[in-house]
């Protein structure tokens, strides 16, 4: 027998109208988004008791279930409202927090998606690292993948979906080198992004990231807007393997973990082993705009 974690500080979920703890939550087999990869989702971050930019969140997860031709019964505020439910009822100070919609489960007898009701799932659970503290100290160890990423004329990566396997082939490529996080590049050999995060560029104090074949995520956005207000020029345009290589520094930037750099790429060493100075200033400001409250919802727990 299976021994589940009731206690709310595991997770909690919202599934069929109702709140469950994580470990009862289920989706059921024959679900599309199960069966097909047929959903799309978003996750939100809590910090110190506060959502960071909950309604660009949901404004993204909204304008991707349209991608989808998928809709819900429940408007921006309704979603806002659950999410911050489940994080009340869990009691979370720092929390991931995951929103989806699944196409649902076809009617017996046809695999039409057009009948199926779509359906909204959402957890959550405690603050997921893509890296560790030390990780995050040092810098991590990244390699350019030889997996290609999915490209964007079948699967649009600006939507947010579970289309994984290339990503998943690629963070077995890079254990197998003894790193800890792949890059993918597309057809031509540029820099799409990693397994749930995205690629800068640093080289003579300006920034690059890459613009197509890539899910655009909310840190980037944070970063790129940051980055004006530092004074830091940054272009979001083709970034080639080549030019990755040959940066100043590299960071990625993920919801789970914010600002992170890397200091080793293919073998190669940048700032002697240590995150360098626009990285630092960068992260720095990131989680300043945190502790500041802005863009943020406060939870109130005792609602």
């Amino acid at each position: 027998m299976t021994e589940t974690n009731d206690d709310p500080a595991a997770g909690i979920a919202f599934v069929d109208g109702q709140y469950v703890s994580l470990a009862l939550a289920n989706v059921p087999l024959v679900d599309r988004g199960f069966v097909r990869s047929d959903a799309t989702y978003d996750v939100a971050h809590v910090y110190d008791g506060k959502f960071f930019r909950l309604d660009d969140h949901i404004e993204r997860f909204q304008t991707s279930m349209r991608g989808l031709r998928m809709s819900l019964p429940y408007s921006a505020q309704d979603i806002a409202g659950i999410l911050i439910e489940c994080v009340r009822r869990s009691g979370l100070r720092d929390a991931y927090v995951q929103m989806t919609c699944t196409r649902g489960i076809p009617p017996t007898g046809t695999r039409d998606p057009r009948l199926c009701v779509n359906r909204f799932y959402a957890f959550a659970q405690p603050f997921v690292w893509i890296a560790n503290e030390e990780q995050r100290l040092n810098g991590l160890k990244m390699v350019v993948s030889g997996v290609q990423r999915i490209p964007s004329e079948s699967v649009d990566q600006r939507i947010k979906n579970f289309h994984w396997l290339d990503l998943t082939m690629g963070i077995f490529e890079a254990y197998d080198k003894e790193a800890i996080v792949p890059v993918l590049l597309d057809r031509e050999g540029n820099v799409t992004e990693g397994p749930g995060f995205n690629v800068f560029s640093v080289r003579n104090a300006r920034l690059a990231t890459p613009d197509r074949g890539l899910f655009e995520g909310m840190t980037r956005r944070t970063v790129i807007e940051l980055s004006s207000e530092l004074g830091l020029p940054c272009e979001v345009r083709p970034v080639a393997a080549e030019e990755l290589r040959n940066s100043d520094e590299i960071f990625i930037t993920s919801t789970a973990g914010g600002v992170m750099s890397v200091t080793d790429l293919d073998g190669r060493i940048y700032g002697n082993g240590k995150p360098g100075p626009i990285t630092i200033r960068i992260g720095e400001a990131y989680w300043q705009r945190h502790r500041e409250g802005w863009r943020s919802t406060p939870i109130n727990y005792s609602a």
